[in-house]
Order: structure tokens, then C-alpha cells, then sequence
């Protein structure tokens, strides 16, 4: 093992900080991150372990407010800068969903356990008073629902929440 991202995990619905955290080690106990989504990104550094071989925990809080991202979809990476040339390695990457791209004011979600008879439209008026707003749990849930058509019982989906 040599760097691991435990927080966030993979898809999650995530806001601002974004708390970032697991095990890792790093030259001269260095180690990288960076958040983008190819348009803008932030990055920065932090110290973890005792040196170069040592695994220590981290966490992080990075602010991303100021990012100009175009998409719902981030990528998360922790990585060490090789002394040797300068190189990025032993690179981990994680794509996570950027709250406050969906929902305006976003700082969390709901779970909703889908049941017979369920529509989005129906969720977004039941959550947002405004069946238009189906969108918001479409963009929430990427990995769940590939027709906005089409959702099944037992399916458990995040509604983003924020504050108007």
C-alpha cells in the first residue's frame, strides 16, 4: 500500500470543504492533492507520516469555493512528487459529485428508498415543490439512473438539499 483515499468514496455527493482523508506516505513526508474537472482545479499539499516509507493518516479539508467548475463530476487525487524527476507518482484518483454544481445552497442530501409508483417528477415536486426540478436528483445519482424514465423500487437515491 502506498497512498489511499478513504474519504470520500467513490460518486459521493460531496460539497464545500471537500473533506478528504485515508492513509498515505510521501517523500520527505510530502504528499499532493488536487481537485478538477479539466476546466479549473485546486491543489495544494500537506505533510503525512514521519518520512519517506512511513504511512500516517490525513485529512484534509480543501476549500474549493472559488473553483470555477463546469461539471458535476470532480476528480479527487492524492499523489507524491518523485525527487527524482519531478514526476507525479503513485497517484490515486476518485471521481466524486460536486453538491453545489446541482442544488443551490447545497449542504447535504436525503435518502429516498424508491417504491412502486415513484417518478422523479413526483420526488422533485415532493422535495422542491417543483416537479421541473427532477434534474437535481438525475445529476445526484449518475451511477443509478440512466433514463430519467426509468426508476426502480429498492433503488436508494440522494436528494440534494440546500439552502434557498
Amino acid at each position: 500500500m502506498t497512498n489511499r483515499i478513504d474519504q470520500p468514496r467513490k460518486l459521493d455527493l460531496v460539497g464545500n470543504p471537500i473533506h478528504l482523508g485515508g492513509m498515505g506516505t510521501g517523500y520527505e513526508a510530502t504528499l499532493n492533492y488536487r481537485v478538477g474537472d479539466g476546466h479549473d482545479e485546486v491543489t495544494g499539499h500537506f505533510q503525512v507520516g514521519g518520512g519517506t516509507g512511513e504511512h500516517g493518516q490525513f485529512h484534509v479539508a480543501v476549500d474549493v469555493a472559488h473553483a470555477a467548475f463546469k461539471s458535476d463530476q470532480l476528480l479527487v487525487q492524492v499523489f507524491e512528487v518523485s525527487p527524482k524527476d519531478g514526476s507525479e507518482v503513485h497517484v490515486v484518483t476518485l471521481p466524486v459529485i460536486y453538491g453545489p454544481r446541482i442544488k443551490p445552497g447545497y449542504y447535504g442530501y436525503r435518502e429516498h428508498k424508491v417504491v412502486r409508483g415513484d417518478t422523479l417528477s413526483g420526488l422533485a415536486k415532493t422535495y422542491y415543490g417543483d416537479a421541473s426540478l427532477f434534474q437535481y436528483i438525475v445529476r445526484a445519482n449518475p451511477d443509478q439512473i440512466t433514463d430519467p424514465n426509468k426508476i426502480t423500487p429498492g433503488q436508494v437515491l440522494r436528494i440534494p438539499i440546500g439552502r434557498k
